[in-house]
């Protein structure tokens, strides 16, 4: 019996009571989190895989070759077949970083549910840009790929360095606009539309780094079959402490200006403003706040007439 079965049958007979399954139940479901750099990522996917044996769904990393975003289209075809078929591995939660890719286009029709994280996209640059150099606090022992240079990014954006570069500020647009060309073009206006369009419509829930703590207990209180635990969790333990970049200098007031004068902060930045609305508006109508304590609200809706009786 699949997890849709189930939910149809006890909204015919349980109305607002609704049973979802435990456990241990039947469950077919799939989660895509296509985690974008650099956003909290590490910290959230480490709930999944605190989570996964006592709520008994499977959690599978997504290694792309050479970090590369997007799927040439035979990769896209197998990609997909293999998350659709693959039934001993499901429920599951798939996580990398790759970029939104429809089912639909390969002729599945049951979509995944999509879920991810997004971060004001300055904070997000200066914090790539240092971690480059200096790494953080969960490996600290790897040397990373700038290790040694200790330019500043001020420094940096004064002399119009390659690592700083605002066109380095389209990273979460494209990854929410998916795998066409036009996507990955910084300052495309289409791309922009198209992330927001895929945001609404083809994401269960996009959360903020900054509230991240409120994106797991939605999550919990929408998806209780993998998160049922995962706010005492996140809040009690490690979990809570985001990745936090070495030597990282908050830039000046004259960088600041410098950058959000570029159409890549402005796009980026209405995206995460727009995200950001999104997520407040889903936020006040699931959780309630009871002494300083976020949890589910009550049902806002009841069957008032069932027939036949």
């Amino acid at each position: 019996m699949t997890l849709w079965t189930l939910l149809d049958r006890s909204l015919l007979i349980l109305g607002p009571k609704l049973e979802l399954p435990k456990p241990g139940d039947i469950d077919d479901t799939v989660l895509i989190y296509n985690r974008v750099p650099k956003t909290g990522s590490t910290s959230f996917a480490g709930v999944a895989y605190d989570l996964c044996v006592q709520n008994k769904f499977n959690v599978l990393h997504l290694n792309v070759s050479k970090n590369n975003h997007v799927l040439g289209l035979s990769d896209q075809r197998r990609f997909v077949l293999n998350i659709t078929h693959w039934e001993s591995k499901k429920p599951a939660l798939y996580h990398g970083h790759l970029a939104y890719l429809p089912f639909s286009r390969f002729g599945i029709s049951r979509q995944p549910l999509y879920i991810n994280i997004i971060r004001d996209p300055l904070d997000r640059l200066v914090s790539y840009y240092y971690f480059l150099r200096h790494g953080d606090d969960f490996r600290p022992y790897l040397k990373r790929s700038r290790s040694g240079n200790k330019e500043t990014f001020d420094e940096c954006v004064a002399s119009d360095g390659e690592d700083c570069d605002p066109m380095n500020l389209w990273m979460q647009i494209p990854f929410f606009c998916g795998h066409a060309a036009e996507c990955w073009i910084p300052g495309n206006p289409w791309a922009l539309e198209t992330a927001k369009y895929n945001l609404v419509h083809n994401y269960l829930v996009v959360g903020l780094t900054e509230e991240l703590g409120d994106f797991v207990a939605i999550l919990e209180a929408t998806l209780p079959r993998f998160f049922s635990g995962a706010t005492e969790l996140f809040n009690s333990g490690h979990k809570s402490h985001l990745r936090k970049t070495s030597s990282k200098v908050p830039p000046s007031q004259e960088t600041l200006d410098k950058i959000q004068q570029t159409v890549y902060w402005k796009m980026e930045h209405e995206f995460y403003e727009f995200a950001k609305e999104q997520f407040h508006f889903i936020k006040k109508r699931t959780l309630q706040s009871v002494d300083g304590v976020l949890s589910e609200r009550k049902p806002q809706f009841m069957y008032e007439k069932i027939r036949p009786r």
